[in-house]
């Protein structure tokens, strides 16, 4: 095994690290014992030179994401057993290749173990998503120990990390194919319900895996409701409630390209149904203006913060949100509101949310907290990977 660059910590810094977290922070840091690179492997020390853990180096807050807490040597069998345990895991959860759904999360970052790495599975594509200068460069090996573990599974491999690696480094990777052929588009299965994928130019890998179950969860209670859809994206809750038999669906997105995208997975599902109408407007422009009795409402907004020092203002944003949308809606109506902020906790949320209600003057009754599905774990030792958190409400 070759030579590392040591890393020694502050006295008492060591004490997330004994608890598994994976995250070392710059602050923590006491000496460095040479000139580490961004995206090395660097060994971890106490102040009393324990080993701790390995991981990679990062010139940021983050200064290391430990891979492992024991020494090993990073090869060929390494990555391929790393993923081989992520797959198994999703195996022995009742996902597979074949049948209703084919779209899955293949790699959650802290959640499998292999923070900074996100790899999400389109119907024989992987796509790739490094949030780390060390997950980047170990793209290659990451790639041929998926080609083993997926096998003939696997038809294409796309990296999509330009717009997620640390600002100073996304001048060194550009998006695009690194194993197999692929259009520009795809379609996958969830529930038996078609979506087209567009990894190349859509949010994330090209789709909202997460909301699989909440999706289904709108679909379950459509049935002759109305329905309105706010930053619907591809149009994910929209098509689930006019599978569950909805009255009618209304989708609003700002993006032109969204709608547009929304349009072709209702009209693949369900063509020609007059029942669904899009919406290309603000979403709070909308909400202001609603005149409709819907008798649910989705909102499913991007991220509003992605950084602890501006969580004071995603709190509002979320607050003036559903403020917005809760004075607009009918007695005996439903709220799907949701956060995908990972620095918003769950409690943080619930004020906010519970903020908006009591300032407009309605009761709530909490029915139903969301999170994120099975192929996104979160790491018991890593409560940040629990980064999806949502409300469903009866509005009395």
């Amino acid at each position: 095994m070759e030579k590392r660059v040591k890393i020694v910590l502050k006295s008492g810094k060591d004490i997330s690290v004994r608890r598994l977290h994976p995250w070392i922070f710059s602050g923590a840091i006491k000496k460095v014992y040479g000139n580490p690179i961004e995206g090395e492997i660097v060994n971890v020390y106490d102040n009393k030179d324990e080993f701790l853990g390995q991981g990679h180096y990062n010139d940021g807050s983050i200064a290391i994401r430990l891979t492992d807490f024991e020494e090993v040597e990073i090869n060929a069998k390494y990555w391929e057993r790393k993923i081989e345990k992520a797959w198994n895991y999703r195996l022995k959860n009742g996902f597979s290749f074949e049948g209703e759904t084919n779209v899955f999360r293949l790699i959650h970052g802290e959640g499998d173990n292999l923070p900074g790495l996100i790899i999400d599975y389109y119907n024989g594509v992987a796509v790739i998503q490094a949030h780390s200068i060390g997950m980047f460069k170990a793209q290659n090996e990451i790639v041929e120990a998926l080609k083993k573990v997926l096998g003939s599974n696997l038809k294409s491999i796309y990296s999509k990390s330009k717009s997620t690696l640390p600002g100073n480094m996304q001048n060194i990777s550009e998006d695009g194919l690194l194993f197999g052929s692929a259009g520009k588009n795809h379609f996958v299965l969830e529930n038996g319900l078609k979506f087209f994928v567009d990894w190349e130019k859509g949010q994330k890998t090209g789709f909202f895996v997460d909301q699989r179950e909440n999706r289904k969860l709108v679909g379950e209670m459509s049935r002759n409701r109305k329905v309105l859809n706010v930053f619907g994206y591809t149009g994910g809750f929209s098509v689930y409630a006019i599978k569950g038999e909805a009255e009618l669906v209304h989708t609003v997105d700002s993006s032109a390209g969204a709608i547009e995208l929304t349009d072709k997975n209702v009209e693949m599902n369900f063509s020609g149904d007059s029942r669904h109408k899009s919406f290309c407007v603000d979403a709070f422009e909308f909400l202001e203006n609603m005149e409709e009795d819907y008798d649910i409402v989705i909102l499913d907004p991007p991220a509003f913060a992605k950084h602890q020092n501006v969580l004071h203002n995603a709190l509002q944003g979320y607050k003036r949100l559903n403020l917005k949308a809760l004075q607009k809606m009918k007695s005996g109506s439903f709220l799907f509101t949701f956060s995908c902020s990972q620095v918003v906790t769950k409690e943080n949320f619930r004020k906010s949310v519970f903020a908006a209600a009591t300032q407009c003057g309605k009761t709530v009754r909490i029915m139903y907290q969301l999170s994120q599905p099975i192929d996104h774990p979160v790491n018991i030792f890593h409560p940040e990977s629990e980064y999806l958190k949502g409300l469903v409400l009866y509005i009395e």
